[in-house]
């Protein structure tokens, strides 16, 4: 198995890298169900970022900032934590390859 290349935290992650992220959970729903429910809670953090940011600019709450700044890097955040555990052999990651 080939080692997938190392990249930093902040890695820009496409729509094409989504949609093939997206294929694989579809694909793989019945042998890796909690691997699908987690990145559909990344990907609801990440929507919900991105939609968030406009009402709470709008209403002056700028205490949501830093969450919706959160939710806009967790798919981001959620491979760079996987790609980690994947090389120190804790996890095994069969999406990997996806993204990179």
């Amino acid at each position: 198995m080939s080692s997938p290349s190392r990249h930093h935290p902040w890695h820009r992650i496409t729509l094409a890298q989504l949609q093939r992220l997206k294929d694989w959970r579809v694909a793989q729903r019945k042998a890796h169900p909690v691997e699908c429910q987690v990145w559909e809670a990344v990907l609801t953090c990440w929507i919900m970022g991105w939609i968030g940011w406009l009402p709470a600019y709008a209403f002056e709450a700028s205490w949501a900032y830093p969450l919706c700044v959160l939710g806009m890097l967790t798919p981001r955040c959620y491979v760079h934590w996987r790609e980690r555990a994947h090389e120190a052999a804790r996890l095994r990651c069969d999406w990997l390859n996806l993204v990179s």
